[in-house]
C-alpha cells in the first residue's frame, strides 16, 4: 500500500482520536443526535413526483457551487470572463452549467436552422453546411480542456486573488462530441492548396466580435473538433451554441465559440486577436506570439481559500487538478512546506492527452500551518515551474501563460490564503 493512502485502521483510529477530542469538548456529544434517534419530516410524507423538474437542477443546498465574475477585471460583462468553481468540484468532468464563460461581444443566440459553416479559400469545392449537414458526417467523441490564456495572469505581480476559482478558474474539462475538421476540409478538397506544410486555416465565429484567428494546417489537420455537443448534451447558449471548434491543447481563445467561417490560406492572417492581444510581452518589451499550446499546470482545489479544513486535526484529503496541452499527466508531486520537500500524489487515473487529470495525497494533518503547492510532470518530461524560474525567462509584462507554481498558506485554524512562495 502507498505510504500516502492511510490503512483503514489507521483512518479508523484517528477518526476515534477526533471524536475523543470532541466528546472531551462538548457535553452535547454525549447526548443522542436527533438526525439518528428522531423521525425527520423528510421520512415522513411524500417527496417530489417525476415531473418537477422535467430538467435537472442541483438542489438549493448546493447554490454556491455557481460560476462568479470579478467585476473590476473588465469594464463590462459582455467583453469579460467568469470563473468555473473548481475548488467545489471533484472528479474532473466539469458540468456545462458550471463551465467558465469568456465573451468579446457577448453570448449570442443562434438556433440550428440558421445555422451555417463555410468553407472557402484556397479549396477544390467551396462549401456552406447547415447544422443538419454537420450531424450526418461520422463523429467523435473526447475529453479534453479549454484553458483561457489568461488564467492565472493576475499572479504575474504576486499574489493577487483568493481563491482558486478565481486564480485557476478559467478551465473547464468536458467530453466533446463532432466532425473532425480534417473531415470537412477533405470534403471541400485541398488540391487547390498544393504543398500543405506551409498553409494555415483562418476560423471566424458569427457573433460580433468573430474572434478570428490562425491556426497551422498541421494542428487543422490532425486533432481540431468541429463541435456540437457536450457532456453528451447540445452545447449551452455561453459556450457557442449550437457548433463550435476544439482545439485539444492550445489556448481558449482559439476555440471559435458560434463557428461561421474556414478559410484555407497561404499564410496567418495576423488577426487581432493574435498580435496585440494573445501574445507574450518580454523584459525587453518584445512579444511572443505563436505560443498556442497550454504547459503543463496544476493547483490544489482543497484545502484552498473557499475550501477550508473545517474538520481538525486527523485524516486529510488535499486534492487537485493538474494538466498539460502537450500530452498526459504523469506525475503530480504535493508539497506541504512551500516546495522544500515533496510528497508524489495519487492520480485518480492515468492522465489523459489534453484532459485534466485529478490528484489526490491522502495524509494525515497534525493542526500545523501548510504552505500547500502542487507540481505537475507531463509526458514529455516537462515539469511545473516556479514563479522565479518563469520571471528569468520572460520578466514581468506578461498576463498570458502563467503557469507557475501556486502556493496556498494554511494557517492552523484550517483557514487558508494566497500567497507567494517563489
Amino acid at each position: 500500500m502507498s505510504k500516502n493512502i492511510p490503512s483503514r485502521r489507521a483512518f479508523l483510529k484517528g477518526a476515534a482520536a477526533t471524536g475523543a477530542g470532541l466528546a472531551a469538548s462538548s457535553a452535547a456529544a454525549a447526548t443522542p443526535d436527533p438526525l439518528i434517534t428522531e423521525v425527520q419530516p423528510w421520512a415522513s410524507g411524500l417527496g417530489d413526483g417525476v415531473d418537477a423538474t422535467p430538467y435537472g437542477l442541483p438542489i438549493e443546498f448546493e447554490d454556491d457551487v455557481i460560476r462568479r465574475n470579478v467585476e473590476w477585471l473588465t469594464a463590462d460583462t459582455i467583453s469579460s470572463i467568469n470563473f468555473t468553481p473548481i475548488h467545489a468540484l471533484d472528479g474532473t468532468i466539469t458540468p456545462q452549467g458550471c463551465a467558465f464563460e469568456r465573451h468579446h461581444s457577448g453570448a449570442i443566440e443562434l438556433s440550428k436552422p440558421d445555422y451555417r459553416l463555410m468553407i472557402n479559400g484556397l479549396v477544390d469545392r467551396p462549401l456552406v453546411f447547415s447544422y443538419a449537414d454537420l450531424e450526418r458526417f461520422p463523429r467523435e467523441n473526447h475529453v479534453y480542456f479549454c484553458e483561457c490564456a489568461a488564467n492565472t495572469g493576475m499572479e504575474w505581480a504576486g499574489a493577487q486573488l483568493n481563491g482558486a476559482q478565481f486564480t485557476h478558474g478559467m478551465i473547464h474539462n468536458m467530453e466533446y462530441t463532432g466532425v473532425p475538421l480534417r473531415t470537412i476540409l477533405q470534403e471541400a478538397g485541398l488540391d487547390a492548396a498544393g504543398d500543405l506544410k506551409d498553409k494555415w486555416v483562418y476560423v471566424e465565429g458569427a457573433d460580433a466580435s468573430s474572434n478570428g484567428r490562425s491556426i497551422p494546417m498541421e494542428k487543422a489537420l490532425d486533432d481540431v473538433l468541429v463541435a456540437f455537443k457536450a457532456n453528451g448534451e447540445a452545447l449551452r447558449k455561453e459556450h457557442g451554441y449550437p457548433v463550435r471548434l476544439v482545439v485539444p491543447g492550445w489556448e481558449g481563445n482559439m476555440w471559435i465559440k458560434w463557428l461561421r467561417r474556414v478559410e484555407v490560406m497561404d499564410g496567418p492572417v495576423e488577426s487581432r486577436e493574435e498580435t496585440s492581444k494573445y501574445t507574450d510581452t518580454l523584459e525587453d518589451g518584445t512579444s511572443r506570439k505563436w505560443t498556442w499550446a497550454m504547459d503543463a499546470k496544476s493547483v490544489v482545489t482543497s484545502p484552498s481559500p473557499q475550501a477550508p479544513i473545517t474538520h481538525g486535526k486527523g485524516p486529510l484529503v488535499i486534492t487537485g487538478l493538474a494538466w498539460s496541452g502537450r500530452g498526459a499527466i504523469t506525475r503530480v508531486d504535493v508539497s506541504r512546506d512551500g516546495g522544500k520537500s515533496w510528497e508524489t500524489a495519487r492520480l485518480a487515473k492515468p492522465g489523459e492527452k489534453m484532459a485534466l487529470t485529478r490528484f489526490y495525497l491522502d495524509t494525515e494533518w497534525d493542526g500545523e500551518e501548510m504552505f500547500l503547492q502542487s507540481r505537475a510532470m507531463d509526458e514529455t518530461g516537462y515539469v511545473q515551474p516556479t514563479k522565479t524560474q518563469l520571471r528569468e525567462v520572460r520578466g514581468l509584462n506578461s498576463i498570458y501563460h502563467n503557469n507557475c507554481i501556486q502556493t496556498w498558506w494554511v494557517r492552523a485554524n484550517g483557514e487558508a490564503e494566497n500567497v507567494e512562495v517563489s
